[in-house]
């Protein structure tokens, strides 16, 4: 009489999905865009190699993957963000974003650096941009909570340069070199003197 055999387990193919998708962070903040391999992402997921390729075909399908999952987390960061300062003043913004930004080239630096270089890896890689384009749109949207939308686009692009330079620059910008550039773009403006004709 054949014994019954024990019932295979099922593997959530979501699960194994963020597993390599983790994994392929991991790898990037190892090794870099250029060292990310789908044998290293098995090893680092402790999956078979199989399992990587058959839920990711190609090496930019991984780093759509993790760009994605990196954009989803930073949005996260920024809805709890904002949900806990629903008002704020030009300088209380411009003093909070500042403290943001030296946390990036403090204790955040090696997150940064990886979601940096997933960012930037869409400028050879069109398929990327999409996804890329989620990141600066995040910040505006953020950002217009507190202000107009082009002073919000202006101050957003501006982060992200602030950022980029710090990271990958010899010096890091100081906390006053931070706080002055972002005060006169959150700043509003006296309005102007009126124009007199009969000059």
């Amino acid at each position: 009489m054949p014994t019954d055999q024990p019932a295979r387990r099922r593997r959530d193919p979501q699960k194994r999905i963020e597993e390599i998708t983790a994994a392929t962070e991991q790898v990037i903040a190892e090794r870099g865009i250029e060292g990310l391999t789908h044998r290293a992402v098995a090893e680092k997921a402790g999956v078979p190699l199989g399992a990587t390729t058959y839920h990711f075909a190609t090496k930019d399908d991984l780093i759509t993957a993790a760009l994605q999952r990196a954009v989803d987390r930073y949005a996260a960061y920024l809805q709890d963000w904002a949900a806990r300062r629903p008002g704020l003043t030009a300088d209380q913004l411009t003093v909070l974003l500042t403290d943001a930004l030296l946390d990036c080239f403090g204790p955040q630096r090696d997150q940064q650096v990886l979601e940096f270089e997933l960012y930037l890896a869409a400028l050879r890689r069109p398929a990327l941009r999409p996804v890329a384009d989620q990141y600066i749109q995040l910040t505006i949207d953020t950002l217009a909570h507190y202000t107009d939308p082009v002073t919000a686009t202006t101050a957003a692009v501006a982060i992200t340069g602030l950022t980029l330079r710090g990271l990958a620059g010899t010096q890091t910008p100081t906390r006053t070199e931070i706080e002055t550039c972002l005060r006169r773009l959150l700043t509003p403006l006296p309005p102007a003197p009126p124009h007199d004709s009969r000059v």
